[in-house]
């Protein structure tokens, strides 16, 4: 579906990894795109293609401060955030604040324009899940105190005021709860499983395993994802809904198809298992299925095999 008259969308955090793929979808759908981003993680070379465009303007800006923006918009996407573990840990206030300040700030400008908004949420809300797969209704298993705690924490109050801003101001909210999401554009030192497995294995690298890799996760192509963004994003929906790819695994068996696909020589190694870690992650997709009519396309071997042709022609070899 494109949108017919020219509307305006506002996407925070526009030069990471999926912010970026979502500006090239809106403006291909006819949108005009605003990117706002304060590259902490994020990266002018996700959207240099972009920059060109008539209907594209990057603004550098980090939303935990107070946003400016001279022009009305009609939707906003909040997808400012780091989103790995190595860049949580490494940014642990900053994420705090983006989830809150930000979340607040960014909500703030959906009041004054009367704008649609759509909040990447995570299953990391689930924290170490004791309900599986996870749906929707779960309310999660989260250590507040713990490493990790900084995402899941402040992506559990962004939830929070977002949907207390919906109730009381009666803006127009969605939540997206995503689920482990990779392809390219992904960072090499991103920390996350599928981009440390591939370049590792591209240089035959030993490729690290934290624990037995016994602990499941699901992995969602990041084309696959963005769609259903979009077909959320156009809907009355309210509730949060779960986009991910149902299709578990251990990390173990990705560890060997990554070595298989990329004919590597690399061997695996294990290392101590993260505080807090999960042991499971799996999307229960019924929601989604039935209120937007999306289900994952791409299969783990082919997201793979262009995620891994990505890496190689970035120079990884």
């Amino acid at each position: 579906m494109t949108i017919k008259t020219k509307k305006t969308v506002l996407i925070t955090g526009g030069a990471g990894f999926i912010g970026s793929y979502l500006c090239e979808l809106l403006l291909d759908k006819g949108f005009k795109v605003i990117c706002m981003d304060n590259l902490i993680t994020g990266s002018l070379s996700n959207i240099s293609h972009l920059l060109k465009r008539s209907n594209f303007e990057f603004i550098e800006h980090d939303v935990s401060k107070f946003i400016g923006i001279q022009e009305r918009v009609h939707y906003i996407l909040h997808f400012a955030s780091p989103a790995s573990p190595v860049d949580y840990l490494k940014f642990p206030i900053q994420t705090l604040k983006v989830g809150s300040l930000g979340t607040h700030n960014v909500l703030g400008v959906a009041k004054a324009n009367k704008a649609k908004f759509i909040l990447a949420s995570t299953s990391e809300v689930y924290g170490d899940p004791l309900i599986h797969p996870q749906p929707e209704t779960y309310w999660g298993n989260v250590n507040p105190v713990g490493p990790r705690g900084v995402y899941d924490e402040a992506k559990r109050f962004a939830e929070a005021i977002t949907m207390a801003y919906h109730r009381v101001h009666k803006i127009d909210t969605k939540i997206v709860r995503i689920f482990n999401t990779y392809g390219p554009k992904m960072r090499k030192d991103d920390g996350r499983a599928i981009p440390n497995f591939i370049s590792q294995a591209i240089k035959n690298s030993p490729i690290t395993i934290y624990g037995e890799g016994l602990q499941t996760r699901s992995f969602c192509y990041i084309t696959d994802l963005v769609s259903g963004i979009y077909k959320l994003m156009l809907t009355k929906i309210h509730d949060p809904v779960n986009l991910g790819n149902p299709k578990e695994m251990t990390i173990l068996e990705l560890a060997k198809e990554v070595i298989r696909l990329t004919k590597s020589k690399s061997k695996i190694v294990h290392k101590a298992l993260p505080q807090d870690d999960p042991k499971t992650r799996q999307p229960d997709i019924a929601r989604a299925k039935r209120l937007l009519n999306w289900k994952p396309n791409v299969s783990l071997r082919s997201g793979l095999l262009q995620a891994i042709k990505s890496f190689k022609k970035e120079g990884l070899r």
